[in-house]
């Protein structure tokens, strides 16, 4: 009885995942990274560094604490340039990923490699 209860919660998560997870999946197809990467934990860590134009060793920053809330800033920021927004935009990106994402995935934004950041 309590599954039954549930099942309506639960269509709509997954729904809402695999949503987001297209959204995701479409940023990084844009920008000229394998989509699948969404997919896998830590490896979109990666995919997002490269985006962004950040070196690869900024991955290890998001397992320090508060260093890690910063560092996804950044990078927002830096995703928001590179897709052509403004810096509003990337404050939005970085506290309403879940709105955000699927503008730049499903929109008409187009991905311009970042200059001027140093590349390890």
């Amino acid at each position: 009885m309590l599954a039954v209860n549930f099942a309506p919660a639960i269509v709509l998560y997954l729904a809402i995942l695999v949503f987001y997870v297209a959204a995701y999946w479409r940023l990084f197809a844009k920008a000229g990274e394998p989509g699948w990467g969404a997919l896998v934990p830590i490896y979109n860590l990666y995919l997002y560094c490269r985006i962004a134009g950040r070196p690869e060793w900024w991955l290890i920053l998001f397992f320090i604490p508060l260093v890690n809330v910063v560092i996804a800033l950044i990078l927002a920021m830096d995703i928001a340039k590179a897709f052509s927004k403004s810096s509003g935009f990337g404050i939005g990106l970085w506290l309403l990923s879940f709105i955000f994402v699927p503008i730049i995935g499903f929109g008409s934004a187009t991905y311009a490699k970042p200059s001027g950041v140093a590349l390890a």
